[in-house]
């Protein structure tokens, strides 16, 4: 009885153990990858399909030769939005690269004060972002309109319009990529190396160009590419400042007009040169051409010698927090303002804060903001369920096609997001298995479906970069313990990843609630997202009430903003937690 006895458990432990175990098997990541492949085929790579099966459905292959033989719109089009986005690079570039070199290494007065700003153009949802531009420096913006009273001339001065008035809403609101990377890039550097060229002789300008800017090759290139990408996708700027003749904008002049096919052939042209641009862009942070044997000491921040430097920093810092302040205290401003009560004034004459009543407590104006909660918060739940897995997969299991998995999540952030709302509009204007037989277009769930799409890469990003530094020996501990795949994953490798995830979900939502590009193709009269009741208020030159409802975006963005920063301090405190549960 006692042999009998003993072997009942016996058994049961090892059963217990292979239920464990059942993540080192061979067919596991295949059975955990599998579903998460469907649903990337289902909704990012076949609706990407359908849309060039819809751009040669009626002529054939008529619409691309046109496309690329004729000298009309389209490639004006295409000319023009890769000008636009090269030089956005140059400018992004300029600015971005000179603010990290004299905030990373010059000590000077008021450097502080630029530093608690330097960023706040990064918080501009981009709708938000380029009204606050043309309300600042387009012919009926602040600015131009005062220049015109203070000097009294017929017309206002030195407006934006144009390809212009695009740059500089491109160059505010993108530096942040060359910034951030440049400022990273500069912490990393050994200044022995520097020193030690200075030491040799070579001038300031010498050792720039020989040490300092190919110890800056990898950073720069990745942000010229984030930067001509986001640039290359750019609609609202355009939109605002009249450039009709950018691929954007032509595929929702395409999709307007009813000319599907065509609009589908330029998403699916503005498609390939995106994804060719990701595939660059990994490819190049695959290969690591200048390494440093840094000792990990940054270079110390040195005084500003030249006295008149000293003098105009200062005042220079002071002028470029007013620039940086500028488009959210205009957006505050005219938020207070009456509608209709601005039109040659500088700046409004009429406030109220009935503004903000309105959009609160009327249910037509209030509906826009429960659309978008509503949309971001279900599109943010299936950006963490996918984001999570498909994270894990790609950082910790061995399977064939992980490359794949991994590429497929990130086309859909290369896509223009007038890209992917014509995607959608292909592959679900009628039903098919992954729409379970329903036609999605013209039903509530085509949006969520479209940010869900546009913003996983964001949570799998963030995910990803929580995970690796994850020691795996933790789950392979809670599991020798005893704890079955789905226990030790969720006890311990979500908990310890919990604030990276959050992170990325609030971005996705935020993203979410500003997003404006997609909605503004696919929304019905019942499902109309914020932002796009900010463009149907600024057409119906009900601007006061537009601005109300930009400066609740960005009030909430900014609330994000600051619980993403308490957010790490959190995330030591899950690790340890973490670490004494599998101890």
């Amino acid at each position: 009885m006692t042999t009998a006895s003993s072997t009942v458990p016996s058994r049961r432990a090892v059963l217990a153990r292979r239920l464990a175990g059942g993540a080192s098997s061979a067919w596991f990541p295949y059975l955990l990858v599998a579903p998460l492949a469907l649903i990337l085929w289902g909704y990012v790579v076949q609706p990407m399909l359908a849309t060039f099966v819809e751009s040669v459905s009626e002529d054939g292959v008529s619409n691309y030769t046109q496309f690329f033989t004729s000298s009309g719109v389209a490639r004006t089009s295409l000319f023009t939005s890769l000008i636009i986005s090269a030089a956005s690079v140059l400018l992004c570039g300029i600015v971005g690269v000179a603010m990290a070199f004299l905030l990373k290494r010059f000590s000077f007065a008021g450097r502080r004060l630029i530093e608690a700003f330097i960023l706040v153009p990064a918080a501009l949802p981009p709708l938000i972002g380029a009204i606050s531009f043309q309300l600042l420096y387009s012919e009926i913006g602040i600015l131009p309109r005062g220049l015109q009273h203070l000097f009294g001339t017929d017309k206002p001065v030195l407006p934006f319009d144009g390809i212009a008035g695009v740059l500089v809403v491109h160059t505010f609101t993108m530096y942040p990529f060359f910034y951030l990377a440049a400022s990273a890039a500069l912490a990393g550097l050994d200044p022995s190396v520097e020193e030690a060229a200075y030491n040799l002789g070579a001038g300031r300008v010498r050792v720039w160009r020989t040490v300092l800017l190919p110890m800056l090759t990898p950073a720069l290139v990745s942000a010229s590419l984030l930067v001509f990408m986001t640039s290359l996708a750019s609609y609202t700027a355009p939109l605002l400042f009249g450039v009709d003749q950018t691929m954007t904008m032509q595929i929702y002049i395409s999709r307007t007009n009813g000319d599907l096919p065509m609009a589908s052939t330029y998403a699916s042209a503005l498609g390939l040169v995106s994804i060719a641009f990701l595939l660059l862009m990994r490819w190049y942070e695959g290969r690591r051409s200048y390494l440093s044997q840094s000792k990990g000491i940054s270079a110390r921040r040195r005084e500003i010698a030249n006295p008149i430097g000293r003098w105009l920093a200062p005042v220079a810092s002071v002028l470029a927090t007013i620039v940086l302040l500028a488009p959210v205290a205009t957006i505050a401003l005219v938020a207070f303002s009456e509608d209709g009560s601005w039109t040659t004034e500088i700046i409004p004459s009429a406030y109220t804060i009935e503004n903000f009543v309105t959009i609160v407590s009327e249910p037509r104006a209030f509906q826009p903001i429960l659309n978008s909660l509503q949309m971001s918060l279900l599109a943010t739940a299936g950006c963490v369920a996918i984001g999570v897995l498909i994270a894990y997969a790609v950082r910790r299991l061995r399977f064939v096609g992980r490359s794949l998995l991994d590429v497929g999540v990130m086309i859909a952030w290369a896509l223009p997001g007038t890209v992917v709302a014509i995607n959608l509009i292909s592959a679900f204007s009628t039903g098919n298995a992954f729409s379970l037989g329903q036609a999605l277009i013209g039903t509530f769930w085509i949006l969520p479906l479209a940010y869900f799409v546009r913003f996983l890469p964001l949570v799998f990003r963030a995910s990803s970069a929580s995970l690796a530094l994850i020691d795996p020996s933790l789950e392979e501990a809670a599991r020798n313990l005893g704890a079955s795949w789905w226990r030790a994953f969720l006890s311990v490798t979500v908990r310890l990843m919990l604030p990276g995830v959050i992170v990325g979900a609030l971005l996705a939502f935020v993203h979410g609630v500003g997003e404006f590009v997609a909605s503004v193709l696919i929304y019905t009269s019942s499902t109309v997202p914020i932002s796009v009741a900010i463009n149907n208020r600024m057409y119906s030159f009900e601007i006061g009430t537009a601005a109300a409802y930009g400066m609740l975006q960005v009030l909430l963005i900014f609330v994000v903003m600051w619980f993403s920063g308490r957010l790490e301090n959190g995330g030591r405190g899950a690790s340890r937690q973490a670490e004494q549960w599998t101890t």
